[in-house]
């Protein structure tokens, strides 16, 4: 699934925003895209939460074959990002076998500013899986979460094993991903169906030939006791944490091992951890539907929309518009030769449903491509989303999204034949994205590393109060996942924004914001029923 962080669309050069992500947490398209989320999104079962088990915590004192990693003292030294430190911690890579060797985590801080007394200290993650925590922080959370927070709080952020800074599992290199990003995920006949397949099976040989050990190791539940290791080197009695997209669930994961160590967690842009693989990709299918007809209701109000005057317009058009680029890629004056092909392009349309902020843009992309065939602006939404610079170097998201999608949950389809008798309903939740998302769900099927983990709910019975955000219209989290969360948690409160975009906090509401800065700074946790527009 897709449940990664927003993507950025937006000019790189302008101001930084708070920009989220996942798979069955974000939505990546296209191959790579799709990849990183089918292996944790949708399964067309359709298990309940009460059908799943409860994730145990774990013995509230500390093993002694762990005493070592959680004596621990950061060594802090400068990032060379001014007002930024950094240091390397370490945690066993098999919490089994903590005599089995060690996986280094990369760990910055801003110290709280003043004024004020400090807090302590509060991690943030902007999801994913395989964002970048260590560079959310740097680039946005540490200048631009409130001053308040700032002043009273030290902003730290660890990146996850696997992931960027943290021992970074690679899969392919930049032209191999140019042509994965690339193939075909509407298969029109047998032979498309089987590039995919190879392109799905040469993406997972190449991960477990990297890593093959690490790969084993990158589970949501070891990133969480990880996270734990990184408190207890803090100083910190109890873990304060903002996680938004896939990072709802790395806090959710942490409240149900350590329920006794909770201090004030948001998980904004909530998963639901009881749902298993498919079913998570078709609510996300049917997410991104919702978004999309929020898109084309808005563009049908503005004078450049090219996909018609009316809102039941712009969907059959675009697909036709897909269509027509599944036969002929269009130019996009790329330095590599690369066209604009129906992936690419599906891939540049999803990233812009992540933020309403970035509907105009899309319009004149589309404009572009549709009527000037030039499809530069949609290759230029793609390469954000995949995290892709000017010189083909990708960054690891894609390739840490799939390795711990694929250990989280069994894979939503094993055979091509499961995705096409599961196409009626991916294409019903939605006309446009659906069958691409449906065959991208396929991708764990072919993962070198069996899954380790399974649907369960989380209900941390004894924690302090967690605050759960959702947003009605979110794309790449449906609101009822934050619903489905916040009835697991024992002590959560639901706070709704009636909006569009991924996740809530620090985009635009002077509601949600106030109601979570009042929680981190106060421990006031939203009233029961909070709702924000």
């Amino acid at each position: 699934m897709y449940f990664r962080r927003t993507p950025r669309p937006a000019d790189p050069t302008g101001p930084p925003r708070h920009r989220r992500t996942r798979t069955a947490g974000g939505a990546l398209l296209g191959v790579a895209a799709l990849l990183v989320t089918a292996c944790s999104t949708a399964s067309g079962s359709a298990s309940s939460t009460t059908d799943a088990a409860a994730l145990a915590a774990l013995p509230k004192a500390t093993p002694s074959s762990l005493a070592s990693y959680y004596a621990q003292k950061p060594n802090w030294r400068s990032c060379g990002v001014p007002g930024f430190q950094c240091a390397t911690l370490k945690a066993p890579l098999d919490y089994d076998e903590p005599d089995g060797g060690d996986v280094r985590l990369a760990v910055s801080r801003k110290k709280a500013t003043g004024p004020g007394e400090r807090i302590g200290s509060l991690l943030v993650n902007p999801g994913g899986p395989g964002g970048s925590a260590v560079g959310y922080l740097q680039a946005y959370a540490g200048i631009g979460y409130p001053a308040e927070v700032r002043a009273r709080y030290d902003m730290v952020a660890v990146d996850p094993r696997g992931v960027a800074r943290s021992e970074p599992v690679e899969c392919l290199g930049g032209r191999a991903m140019d042509a994965y990003t690339q193939t075909d995920t509407t298969p029109d006949d047998e032979g498309e169906v089987g590039e995919l397949v190879d392109a799905y099976r040469q993406f997972a040989e190449g991960c477990g030939a990297d890593a093959p050990e690490l790969l084993r190791h990158v589970s949501t539940v070891e990133a969480a006791r990880d996270m734990d290791i990184v408190r207890a080197a803090l100083g910190d009695r109890t873990l304060t944490y903002v996680g938004a997209s896939y990072g709802t669930l790395l806090g959710a994961t942490y409240a149900g091992l350590f329920p006794d160590r909770v201090g004030r967690l948001v998980l904004d842009g909530a998963m639901d951890p009881s749902l298993p693989a498919r079913r998570l990709n078709l609510d996300q299918t049917a997410g991104f539907e919702t978004a999309f007809q929020s898109f084309a209701r808005d563009c049908v109000q503005q004078s450049d929309c090219p996909l018609g005057t009316k809102a039941d317009q712009v969907g059959p058009r675009l697909k036709a518009f897909f269509g027509r680029l599944d036969a002929r890629p269009i130019p996009a004056g790329d330095a590599d030769g690369r066209k604009l092909g129906e992936a690419l392009a599906t891939t540049g349309v999803i990233a812009a449903m992540y933020d309403e902020g970035a509907w105009a843009q899309l319009r004149e992309a589309l404009t572009s491509a549709i009527k000037e065939n030039d499809g530069a602006g949609l290759l230029f939404l793609s390469d954000s989303y995949y995290e892709r610079d000017a010189d083909a170097r990708y960054s690891n998201l894609m390739f840490a999204n799939a390795a711990v999608n694929c250990l989280d949950l069994p894979a939503a389809f094993s055979t091509p034949d499961e995705v096409r008798e599961a196409l009626p309903s991916f294409e019903k939740a939605s006309p446009v994205f659906g069958e691409g998302l449906a065959w991208a769900s396929l991708n764990c099927a072919y993962w070198p590393v069996r899954a380790t983990g399974e649907p369960h709910r989380i209900t941390a019975k004894g924690a302090a109060p967690i605050v759960v955000v959702g947003t009605t219209r979110d794309p790449a989290t449906p609101y009822r996942w934050a619903r489905a969360l916040a009835s697991q948690l024992s002590s959560a409160r639901l706070l709704t924004y009636e909006g569009d975009g991924h996740t809530a906090y620090g985009r635009g509401s002077s509601c949600v914001d106030s109601a979570i800065d009042a929680y981190l700074l106060r421990g006031t946790p939203p009233g029961k029923g909070k709702r924000c527009s």
